[in-house]
């Protein structure tokens, strides 16, 4: 009986069954990495390219804060909205990335972005609304909102528009869906493409005249390959803005995130904050402020990101991997295989059986299409990813 079966037999054994709200999807490439961790314990090299998590550790400066705080302070609850020197420091990084001003009450720190989705999606949306997601994305969005009672509506992308929405797009879909509110990522995961300015610009018009809640996520800010970025509060302040410590700064076992929020949805999340969190651990928020101070060794970081993009953007094609989307930011390439395989999911499986390269199925981003696409993350060495792309190279299947 595999661990499967196991969990499903004790699941109808249990006096009632869980709640309905729990039957979604899981996040896949968890399972991969979980996969992945088994190959590790019985012997073999895994190079792993299926977690969008940086091979490096928090920089020097917010380890060195943490060192500190140890020896001489309690790290009790802070404040439900965050310690205020993290959120003053947070609302500086707009004035300073974009040119925006943004009040530190406007702040709220996190558990992680997903502590701020959830916020965001409870303080937002009531059960029955419908939220337009875009598809390929990442699956957490559409879990966490069915969790949550609400529905998922898909604005599917493609070539044609740089693997986003347009304005238009989401224009149509508020009029044929009823729509309450839109997420979108720039830049995104899995495709790593991002939205123009002016593209964004327009999204954040629509949204407004058709009065729609609109969630950007920009996790993945400061990981841009000269494509500019821009944060949606340059077009909106009604937008709600999700960041997090764990893609540019490097911290993602820290959990901590944060969102900039209306003035008047302030007080709204607190609340929720306060009941649901309490406060975001405090000795996270401690790392994240010391992390301001190492934005040098940060920008290292990128510049080895920068280099495996390039290796792989070379050397994939070699393994017959010639169909990639493109790459404007974050760490991630998003791979058409369906020349090799109409089961993203299998061939995941196989990879990491045959040559120990771990990598996430298409099918975890995009249900309907994801069977013909893999992720590959290239956040980790730059000597791992030149060991990756040999052993894609010399892998039979991929000749055939």
């Amino acid at each position: 009986m595999t661990r499967g079966d196991r969990m499903t037999a004790a699941a109808a054994a249990m006096v009632r069954p869980p709640a309905g709200r729990s039957e979604i999807d899981a996040f896949i490439v968890m399972d991969v990495m979980r996969q992945a961790a088994a190959a590790e314990a019985a012997g073999r090299r895994v190079i792993h390219m299926e977690v969008g998590q940086p091979a490096t550790s928090a920089p020097a400066a917010a380890r060195e804060a943490v060192k500190r705080a140890l020896d001489r302070d309690t790290l009790g609850y802070t404040l439900a909205l965050g310690m205020e020197p993290l959120r003053e420091r947070i609302a500086r990084l707009y004035r300073d990335w974009y040119g925006v001003a943004v009040s530190p009450e406007r702040i709220v720190v996190t558990t992680g972005s997903s502590g701020a989705f959830v916020l965001a999606f409870l303080a937002l949306f009531d059960v029955g609304s419908r939220v337009a997601l875009p598809a390929p994305g990442y699956p957490c969005y559409r879990h966490i909102l069915t969790a949550l009672g609400a529905e998922p509506v898909n604005l599917e992308t493609g070539p044609a528009t740089r693997w986003m929405p347009t304005a238009a797009d989401i224009d149509a879909a508020a009029e044929r869906h009823g729509l309450s509110g839109l997420l979108l990522a720039s830049p995104a995961n899995p495709t790593g493409t991002m939205l123009e300015p002016d593209r964004l610009a327009e999204i954040c018009a629509v949204a407004a005249r058709r009065k729609l809640w609109f969630v950007s996520d920009e996790i993945y800010q400061g990981l841009t390959w000269g494509v500019p970025q821009a944060t949606a509060l340059q077009f909106s302040d009604d937008a709600i803005i999700i960041n997090s410590f764990s893609k540019y700064f490097s911290m993602t076992g820290w959990r901590v995130g944060w969102m900039v929020v209306p003035d008047g949805l302030v007080r709204t999340v607190e609340r929720l904050a306060q009941n649901l969190f309490i406060s975001p651990p405090a000795i996270s928020q401690i790392a994240a402020l010391g992390a301001f101070d190492g934005l040098e060794e940060l920008e290292t970081n990128k510049r080895v990101y920068a280099a495996n993009r390039e290796l792989l953007l070379r050397e994939l094609p070699k393994a017959g991997l010639t169909d990639i989307v493109p790459a404007d930011g974050a760490f991630y390439l998003y791979v058409d295989v369906s020349r090799f395989t109409s089961d993203s999911l299998a061939f995941a499986k196989t990879m990491l059986a045959e040559i120990d390269v771990a990598a996430t199925p298409g099918v975890d981003f995009d249900p309907a299409r994801g069977r013909r696409f893999m992720r590959f993350s290239y956040a980790g060495s730059t000597e791992a990813m030149a060991e990756a792309a040999h052993r894609l190279q010399r892998w039979g299947r991929l000749g055939e």
